[in-house]
């Protein structure tokens, strides 16, 4: 009867094929990529340790004539004895440091990672040595008359004559030998060192003819060892004891030179929103919960502020209105929101404003664009919670490197008594620097907005930005009639009552009737009040209709990360607001436009989409990453999936009845075989399984909960419960890949033969062939580390071949039940199956949810803010840049960089540009610190307009509403 077990040696090929990609999706995170590098180097030893733990038992490496068992072996004892040596040296090391007899610059403790990594280097070497040129001891003739035509120059010429690709092969393996035999040949035998002859390894006998009964000549192996070893002894003794007198001195110049040329900013990672490991996303959590469940509703910052305020009414306006811009001409001023995510795109945009010109093409022209009087921030300042370190971090940080602080101005100095101007300036209206006022975002208000009022209400710079703001809401009087209005929505997506009674107070008093409005806001209300199917914002609505009646020209706000402008078309009544613009594009993480590219209504006018960027098109594009790029943006993500897939089969392990599949006459017939294993598996989990089914619950449940509410509870249902089958069906099939693979091993004998430790029982049976030890010298190490010698060494070999510890317990399990199983028993049995099940699972698990969050947000338009966050996108930043033109009406430029550059290096115009003392950063030619290494990527260079229109301020001006 034929079998696929009978069958030949294709099917191996495939469990190739299968095991190395599975590694190869698993590590392709890690390959050619900047990550973290504590992960990163435990990742790629992980892998190599398990897969060539898999490999070496495969069958097709013994039919090609490559045996791993020498090699591994050989690897594992020399890494567990070099360990022990450095180890003992260091020791040794530190106390002679100790007491003084060593340079006291020594003083430094190694670490212990360096350590392993140069065992295991050591380890390597010495394993392809021994590969290509064996433990051979060469009995040579040493007659001084016939040396001469061992060596290379005589071999080579006496060879070169036949010029066939047979003889050249067969040359390059003679090469080989007289290399082995010459370059690296055992540097003597015993008889030279008769002081040290115990304590060597021989080599093995390798001569023609008679051989006496053992080697003299000291072990190649073992003298490459005590070579390496004894190189990394001189170098640590010396570099310790020198220190930077080994270094090649250079000039005072040219090490100043070089230190700017190997300087580089030290900017933050975009936030891993996927991160299952990350304190600061779990404190984000607990901020919210906190904030929403105990405060909304009892607690609110700014009834505290109003409270603050001096009673005067006069005073009070004074800490919130300020009018020192009303009379300047020719004004400029900048938007932009949601900063503080990433330091490469934080500082690009910030660069951008800091500008003393910008030189953008408007209309097939090149027209330079001043840096704005003012900076309007709309929220969210930095991610993704507020603290101290991401303030200074995130925020801070990428302004100070786009435009300095004052040089007297002390980062850790508190604001008393704002504004606290520069010296030889007597009021604010006389300031001739840029100006910064900011609002708060929802994660500002995570904390109850107690960074934002240490690090924005009481602090007087934000980089070269001065901060007079005393709230967190103000309104600003600007030239020709022009007013702005930042408003503190906080979490509840409204203003206070106290907000109402001030804006409403200055609408009446101080605004004129055909004076302009623009509204600053965190939340666009319009696109999320439509995307919810919600109505937020009463008090807003209020104000902007009902107090500001026509007079609110534009809305601004941030909290969408990407540019939409809708403009009110034609309609039978007045529109309350001529313009709605977003602009969230500041530093923090892409959202896409095209999920709201149907909204068209908002207070009752009908608007139209006058802008988008990315576009619509682009957007839905950008999407498809999700599938492809999901785990390469989130690899801490692994933590968290692999542990669910791994809980959704643990009771599944092991299957003892697999037989059936590997029999069959047609690849429909083991399909038909092993589907109906999947099902059988499904079935029992669902019947019978305790910690399975429990898993498969509790992930159902966070499935539905992780579905919008905007959908209707039987939809949420329907999406949560195929999302939670594909997850399961992914899971039960790597089960039983896994599982299936393990069984073809046993039945062909290449695991579970002769019990835990195989692999060292195998070493222990050749060890005396390939390495003689007629002086005894194993056997006084054994004596003298009470038996921890070849201990040490039976266990880790044993740790490393983990399949063979899979494949033993599995057995015992089928045969005499889970119950003989003693719990530490179990636990080691998990353990290997969920180092191998984990890297079969991760790349699945990131497939399968990438998938999910590229259906929903391209086809059903939900979790736009989950499947935009997972692609974690610096790209595509911008804020806008508006003036106030003699006429009265803003011209608005919304300035972009579609790829924001990750390579910076020191700018070498700010560092030639001479530095006087006194004079402030904005009055500099080149304000910023670094540049990009590209000088095409350089965000000044690549800047561009994505959107240009005006507001005119007297109302049916433009003929849209």
């Amino acid at each position: 009867m034929h079998t696929l077990i009978e069958k030949f040696s294709v099917k191996w090929w495939l469990m190739y094929a299968c095991l190395l990609g599975f590694f190869y999706f698993f590590s392709s995170p890690f390959i050619g990529k900047t990550i973290r590098p504590n992960y990163s180097n435990f990742s790629r030893w992980y892998i190599a340790w398990i897969l060539v733990a898999a490999l070496y038992h495969l069958p097709n490496f013994q039919s090609m004539g490559l045996d791993l068992r020498m090699n591994l072996s050989l690897f594992l004892t020399i890494y567990i004895s070099s360990i022990v040596f450095l180890v003992v040296f260091h020791i040794i090391f530190l106390a002679l440091w100790y007491v003084g007899l060593v340079s006291r610059v020594a003083g430094r403790r190694p670490e212990i990672l360096t350590i392993l990594q140069n065992c295991t280097v050591l380890s390597m070497a010495c394993c392809i040595f021994y590969s290509h040129c064996g433990n051979r001891a060469i009995l040579r003739d040493k007659t001084p008359g016939r040396q001469h035509h061992s060596s290379l120059f005589s071999f080579w010429k006496r060879e070169h004559r036949n010029n066939t690709w047979i003889a050249q092969f067969i040359r390059m393996n003679e090469l080989k030998d007289q290399v082995c035999s010459s370059w690296f040949a055992p540097v003597g035998s015993a008889s030279d060192y008769p002081l040290l002859s115990k304590w060597f390894i021989y080599g093995e006998i390798a001569c023609n003819g008679s051989c006496p009964d053992s080697s003299s000549e000291i072990s190649p192996i073992y003298s490459l060892w005590a070579t390496f070893i004894g190189l990394y002894i001189a170098n640590y003794v010396v570099e310790r004891s020198t220190g930077w007198a080994l270094t090649h001195p250079l000039s005072v110049e040219k090490c100043e030179k070089l230190k700017k040329e190997q300087m580089k900013p030290n900017f933050l990672d975009m936030v891993p929103w996927y991160s299952g490991t990350s304190a600061d996303l779990f404190k984000t959590v607990f901020d919210l919960l906190v904030s929403v469940t105990v405060f909304v509703g009892r607690f609110d910052m700014r009834m505290l502020q109003a409270a603050m305020t001096k009673s005067c009414d006069e005073t009070k306006r004074e800490e919130l209105l300020y009018d020192h811009l009303a009379n300047k001409e020719d004004f400029w001023f900048d938007f932009m929101a949601d900063t503080g995510d990433g330091g490469n795109s934080s500082y690009a945009v910030a660069k951008l404003l800091a500008q003393p010109n910008l030189e953008v093409v408007v209309d097939d022209e090149y027209r330079p664009l001043p840096r704005g009087d003012v900076l309007l921030i709309g929220g969210d300042l930095a991610y993704p919670n507020p603290s101290a370190f991401t303030y200074e971090k995130r925020l801070f940080c990428p302004f100070e490197y786009a435009l300095q602080p004052p040089h007297w101005y002390k980062n850790d100095s508190i604001a008393v008594d704002k504004p606290e101007l520069p010296e030889g300036v007597k009021e604010l209206k006389d300031y001739d620097g840029p100006q910064c006022f900011l609002i708060p975002g929802n994660h500002d208000w995570f904390d109850g907005l107690n960074t934002f009022m240490r690090y924005i209400c009481h602090k007087s710079w934000l980089g070269g930005w001065f901060m007079p703001q005393k709230k967190s809401y103000f309104a600003l009087q600007l030239p020709e009639g022009w007013w702005v209005f930042g408003l503190d929505l906080a979490l509840h997506g409204d203003i206070d009552v106290d907000q109402f009674k001030f804006f409403s107070e200055l609408a009446k008093e101080k605004v004129k009737e055909d004076d302009a409005v623009i509204i600053i806001t965190h939340e666009p209300s319009w696109l999320l009040d439509w995307y919810w199917s919600s109505d937020t914002g009463k008090n807003v609505r209020h104000l902007i209709c009902d107090v500001l009646k026509h007079r609110c020209k534009l809305r601004m706000a941030g909290d969408l990360h990407h540019y939409m402008r809708h403009s009110c078309a034609q309609s039978d009544g007045p529109a309350h607001v001529q313009h709605l613009l977003v602009n969230g594009c500041g530093g923090a993480f892409l959202h896409p436009t095209h999920v709201f590219s149907k909204f068209s209504k908002f207070y009752g006018s009908s608007y139209v989409s006058k802008a988008a960027y990315p576009s619509f098109h682009d957007s839905s594009k950008i999407a498809l990453g999700n599938i492809l790029k999901f785990r390469k943006k989130n690899w801490q993500f692994d933590i968290i999936g692999g542990i669910i897939y791994f809980i959704l089969v643990f009771s599944l392990f092991p299957q003892c009845k697999l037989a059936h599949i590997l029999r069959g006459d047609s690849f429909s017939g083991h399909l038909e075989s092993f589907l109906g294993t999947v099902w059988s598996a499904f079935v029992y989990v669902m019947e019978q399984s305790y910690v399975s089914f429990t898993g498969v619950l509790v992930l159902l449940i966070s499935a539905i909960i992780f579905v919008p509410s905007k959908l209707s509870r039987k939809r949420r249902v329907m999406i949560g419960v195929l999302h939670v089958a594909a997850h399961l069906m992914a899971a039960l099939i790597l089960m039983l890949m896994l599982e299936l693979g393990i069984e073809i091993c046993v039945q062909h004998n290449l695991l579970a033969n002769s019990g835990y430790h195989t692999l060292y029982q195998w070493y222990k049976s050749v060890e005396s062939e390939h390495f003689p030890d007629p002086t005894g010298l194993r056997v006084r190490i054994e004596q003298w580390t009470f038996g921890l010698y070849p201990a040490c060494i039976k266990y880790l070999m044993s740790a490393f071949d983990v399949p063979e510890v899979m494949a033993v317990t599995r057995n015992n399990i089928c045969k005499e039940g889970m119950e003989s199983l003693s719990r530490s028993g179990a636990v080691i049995y998990y353990a290997s199956v969920f180092l191998y099940f984990w890297v079969f699972s991760t790349p699945v698990v990131s497939l399968v949810f990438g998938s999910y969050l590229y259906i929903c947000i391209n086809w059903l338009h939900i979790h736009f803010d989950e499947a935009f966050s997972s692609l974690r996108i610096a790209n595509y930043k911008s804020f806008t840049r508006f003036h106030i033109k003699k006429n009265k009406d803003i011209e608005v430029f919304t300035l972009a960089v579609d790829k924001v550059p990750k390579d910076w290096t020191l700018d070498k115009d700010w560092d030639a540009e001479p530095k006087q003392s006194g004079v402030m950063s904005h009055k500099r030619k080149f304000p910023s610190k670094w540049c990009a290494s590209s000088a095409q990527q350089d965000p000044v260079a690549a800047v561009k307009v994505v959107d240009h229109f005006v507001i005119y301020r007297s109302q049916n001006q433009n003929g849209e509403c």
